[in-house]
């Protein structure tokens, strides 16, 4: 459950891009936090992941804010969906709560490292959430050198519940900055069974980030997810807009 494992709507990194940016749209994570007193705002975002015609995951909003000087307030609207059979079920998702605090940063070696702890509430519908709070507690790098970035890290889910149990979750991504208008990457993304009897599954990825006209973004990533002990491949899928304000 990276924090963006929780599904949302999103408008992205408005303006150029400046130097490598990780986080959105991938699966792993970064450390760099909005700048103090700016808003970055995703939407509209969907997300997806499943197998064939049966797949599930929520279109909404992402809203990070710079609180103060290394540190991101992160609010997570989510509509939660699943599609089976042509059959569509739309509910509210679970909100996301999370801050994230950049404790190191050297700008001669290009590293910074940050925590980023979240919480998401229950107040899906319809039985697509999680029916009790869950916690994610990671801790996220990012190396820079030219056009050239690598950032990844993890941390420790709980996932309280009847069936449920904690897991561990983390990834490792590169990305390359192409030109001030394109970045691409590539990532690998670990996550530990989060039920019982459950597997572990290593999702891998490729994403581009697009500058458009004006302030606004093209985000996208997909690519397979591979169950331990489970021949069959999902899939999982990102697409969001974006501006800074």
């Amino acid at each position: 459950m990276s924090i963006r494992h929780g599904l949302l709507w999103l408008i992205a990194c408005g303006g150029v891009i400046h130097g490598a940016v990780a986080g959105p749209p991938f699966l792993t994570d970064d450390p760099e936090p909005t700048d103090t007193g700016h808003w970055e705002i995703y939407a509209p975002l969907m997300e997806a992941e499943g197998r064939g015609n049966s797949f599930s995951g929520a279109m909404g909003a992402e809203l990070n804010y710079g609180a103060a000087p290394d540190l991101q307030l992160t609010f997570g609207l989510p509509l939660a969906y699943t599609h089976q059979d042509h059959h569509w079920q739309w509910a509210a998702g679970d909100l996301e709560l999370s801050a994230k605090y950049r404790f190191y940063r050297n700008e001669e070696s290009g590293l910074s490292i940050a925590a980023f702890p979240g919480l998401t509430l229950p107040t899906a519908g319809s039985h697509l959430g999680a029916d009790h709070v869950t916690a994610l507690l990671p801790v996220w790098f990012q190396k820079d050198s030219g056009q050239w970035s690598v950032f990844g890290g993890g941390g420790y889910a709980i996932n309280p519940g009847a069936s449920g149990r904690n897991y561990w979750t983390g990834g490792l991504a590169v990305s390359y900055q192409i030109s001030d208008a394109l970045l691409l990457g590539i990532e690998a993304d670990r996550q530990g069974a989060d039920d019982i009897g459950g597997n572990a599954s290593t999702s891998l990825g490729l994403g581009f980030i697009v500058k458009l006209p004006g302030s606004l973004r093209l985000l996208a990533s997909g690519g397979p997810t591979i169950e331990d002990h489970n021949r069959a491949t999902r899939f999982h899928a990102f697409v969001a807009l974006g501006i800074d304000l």
